[in-house]
């Protein structure tokens, strides 16, 4: 593998091991939920010095990037290919049963677009992949779009993407059948939407980017993911840990946004209600009311930063 680690920089790094508290207490514990290339773990090792950390990922070959990256922490870093959603199964047993901190860094990697075989990208031609974990027997990119019912794909497209044109899109899809790169699919789209050709007034980007990410959302269910692990990863954290939460897109940003002030809020009944009857109890305190987003200069040095949000908690 030729993916240099070095040119794949961590988002929102600084603002991360400021709200996990990563410099706060020696021999902390954190879970980085979301591995990738270990960029984000390699900066918590390096602040803390007595600190360990559980990586998860489901990508293998990001695991492999990650080991190398962080040779230098020897034992400090134990890193598993699995899911986010399986750390409360599996951090226990590795030591990790109460932690300091948790991390997301949610969506997908800039080095897994730049891997043509993987298929996330429609600038480049390879096959409709788009799978986190390529050695998995999950459905495929390709398996969704020959075989989904056209409303099934167009309610894909507008759900997870938000593409206002989704039902002409599915429909131009099932037309093309059988498809099997992304250069087929990108094209299929563009020629399906040609009042909005890429860099016109009315959109600034390509035709094939909102049902790529929706495709893409629903092969690896990444909201269901979100909504699965939150809840398992406050229930790992100790008392006064942090849970921090970097999202890219609004519909992620959504359920965070919900279930951090779900949990921040000691009585979830009807407004109007006289009397709390459903026992809830606040579990959590918002560290950040607001996300937090990159800074012009974070943009200007790594535009992936972008759409970058980073919601934070405190565990009571």
């Amino acid at each position: 593998m030729t993916i240099n680690t070095a040119a794949h920089v961590p988002v929102l790094l600084a603002a991360v091991l400021d709200g996990l508290n990563v410099g706060a207490r020696p021999d902390s514990l954190f879970i980085d939920g979301t591995l990738g290339a270990g960029g984000h773990t390699a900066a918590i090792l390096a602040a803390n010095p007595s600190a360990r950390v559980l990586g998860f990922d489901r990508d293998a070959q990001a695991l492999t990037l990650a080991r190398e990256r962080l040779t230098p922490y020897g034992e400090r870093a134990t890193l598993i290919h699995a899911s986010h959603e399986q750390m409360g199964s599996l951090a226990p047993s590795l030591g990790f049963a109460q932690v300091d901190g948790i991390l997301l860094d949610l969506g997908i990697s800039s080095m897994q677009i730049d891997q043509a075989d993987r298929g996330f990208a429609f600038r480049t031609d390879g096959p409709l992949d788009m799978r986190f974990d390529a050695d998995s027997d999950d459905p495929t990119a390709a398996d969704m779009v020959n075989t989904y019912e056209e409303t099934e794909l167009a309610d894909i497209l507008f759900n997870y993407g938000e593409e206002t044109d989704s039902r002409r899109i599915a429909r131009a899809i099932v037309a093309a059948r059988p498809l099997s790169t992304t250069t087929q699919l990108a094209d299929v789209i563009a020629k399906a939407v040609p009042h909005a050709p890429h860099g016109s007034h009315k959109t600034r980007i390509h035709p094939a980017t909102r049902s790529f990410q929706a495709l893409r959302i629903a092969v690896n269910d990444e909201l269901g993911a979100v909504e699965r692990t939150l809840p398992i990863a406050l229930d790992l954290l100790a008392t006064g840990g942090r849970l921090a939460v970097i999202s890219f897109h609004s519909l992620e940003d959504r359920i965070v946004k919900q279930y951090f002030k779900r949990e921040s809020t000691d009585c979830l009944c009807p407004p109007r209600q006289p009397i709390c009857t459903c026992g809830h109890v606040a579990r959590i305190d918002l560290i950040t009311r607001k996300p937090l987003s990159a800074s012009d200069d974070e943009i200007a040095a790594n535009p992936r930063s972008r759409s970058a949000q980073l919601r934070i908690a405190e565990k009571r």
